[in-house]
């Protein structure tokens, strides 16, 4: 227990991986990571920076006394000047050049790219192993006719694999979405205080191509491809509205599965992984609460309400740069991830351990058949009997309506079609009657489309991606 007050993202739902990635220690040893990659290039290019001053900041990249960062830091009340001043006090031959000629969002907004592409890259692992985990149950389930439902009422059958093939299409689109932004995303570079590289171009004796060719050896020492052409000092705060606006719709796609699992577990036709030994209430022992998709309703509508911030922060820069990005940016930006992080590993868990029960959705779809089968006994009738079409309609009307008045006064099945069998106008056997109310028969083409869907568009994106399937899910609570 502590005395301070500490995110629940990191004490019950995120995990180590993405955790680290907005720790402290990936934080500041990839600033000094940068300030290596600056003075490498700055060396390259005829700067009188000695490999001795280069060895000794790569031999002290983790070696971060975070009680002196944070001592110089109340003094100079600059976490990138405290920081300089730490790593200058065990690095004394390359003190000198540390940081040359960069501005604070040198290391501050590149490590924020570079973080988000991590981060981006763990949450495709877990985006690809949900898709991978949704096309399983989607093909398993593919023909097993259940009820479907509009505004939740009774619809038209479906299958549980079609159903399945809904939530698996909004991941799909996640996955668009992650890739373009992940393909899109560059370094800011060292443009200067006002992004013109003025202080780099007075370094290099007023040489505009050694400051071109500076930003081109950082980016590569840092795994990018190119930084932002233009900028001010800091990169447009628009990026960060692209990479979270991905989160938010993965967010969407989340607390969308996790209503209809919420809902299908009131109708009993699935349960989420219960462990053993697990509690559904603390008041009712019987109770199996589907908590699971619970939370992710819950972390989705606070990843969506999120957006709101990145929204508002590249909406209300001044000019060249201003600071009141800061703080909002390191609450909106890592807990985004963090929240995202903890969503897929509970959509992998509940997907690839999730119960069904086939005799449930079969009582329920028995009870809705009569009515949905109504059309189909009357075009039998009258094409295989002779039997005239309004004479029957009439008489459906008049039993369906009697049943449904069973149903809802009195709590009785629904009798519409042993009182469908008893009226001699129709004269149907019970083998005719069965036949015509084979669940398969109603659901259309729902299992040719899963199948379809599968092998044409979900396949391709998973051999495309087979190196990212396999993400190491754990729940802790």
């Amino acid at each position: 227990m502590s005395n301070r007050y500490e995110t629940p993202l990191c004490k019950r739902y995120a995990s180590e991986r993405m955790q680290y990635i907005f720790s402290d220690d990936m934080k500041f040893s990839t600033w000094r990571r940068l300030w290596i990659a600056l003075a490498e290039s700055e060396q390259q290019l005829g700067l009188p920076i000695t490999d001795e001053q280069i060895a000794e900041m790569r031999a002290n990249i983790d070696n971060i006394d975070y009680a002196r960062a944070a001592q110089h830091e109340r003094e100079v009340r600059h976490d990138v000047m405290a920081h300089v001043h730490t790593f200058g006090e065990v690095c004394p031959t390359a003190r000198p050049i540390i940081h040359l000629g960069a501005t604070s969002c040198y290391v501050g907004d590149n490590t924020d790219i570079i973080q988000m592409k991590q981060g981006l890259e763990q949450i495709k692992r877990l985006l690809v192993t949900a898709i991978k985990a949704t096309a399983e149950f989607a093909e398993k389930y593919k023909d097993l006719p259940t009820l479907a439902y509009t505004h939740f009422q009774a619809a038209q059958p479906t299958t549980v694999g079609k159903r399945a093939t809904l939530w698996l299409n909004d991941l799909l689109m996640d996955l668009d979405m992650l890739d373009f932004q992940l393909s899109r995303l560059k370094l800011l570079g060292c443009k200067g205080t006002t992004g013109t590289g003025a202080s780099f171009l007075e370094l290099f004796g007023g040489d505009a191509e050694k400051v071109t060719a500076l930003e081109k050896l950082i980016a590569g020492k840092m795994g990018f491809e190119s930084c932002c052409a233009v900028s001010g000092q800091t990169y447009s705060r628009k990026v960060d509205f692209n990479v979270l606006s991905v989160l938010s719709a993965i967010a969407q796609s989340a607390h969308k599965f996790s209503n209809d699992i919420r809902l299908l577990s009131h109708l009993k036709e699935v349960d989420e992984p219960f462990e053993k030994g697990q509690i559904g209430s603390s008041a009712m022992p019987y109770k199996r609460n589907p908590m699971r998709s619970e939370r992710i309703a819950s972390l989705s509508r606070y990843v969506m309400s999120t957006l709101v911030s990145p929204e508002f922060t590249a909406a209300c820069q001044w000019f060249e740069r201003t600071l009141d990005d800061s703080a909002n940016r390191r609450l909106a930006i890592p807990e985004s991830f963090l929240s995202i992080d903890a969503i897929l590993s509970l959509y992998i868990n509940i997907i690839s351990g999730m119960k069904v029960y086939p005799e449930m959705i079969k009582r329920h779809l028995g009870d809705e058949l009569p009515f949905m089968a109504s059309e189909n006994i009357l075009m039998y009738c009258v094409s295989h009997k002779g039997k005239d079409r309004q004479t029957l309609h009439e008489a459906i009307r008049r039993h369906a309506v009697a049943a449904a008045e069973q149903v809802k006064l009195y709590g009785r099945s629904n009798d519409l079609l042993d009182r469908i069998l008893a009226d001699d106008s129709f004269g149907l056997t019970r083998e005719e009657l069965d036949a015509l109310l084979d669940p398969t028969a109603f659901t259309g083409l729902a299992k040719q489309q899963v199948e379809l869907f599968l092998s044409e568009e979900v396949q391709p994106v998973l051999d495309a991606n087979a190196a990212f399937i396999g993400a190491d899910v754990t729940i802790t609570v």
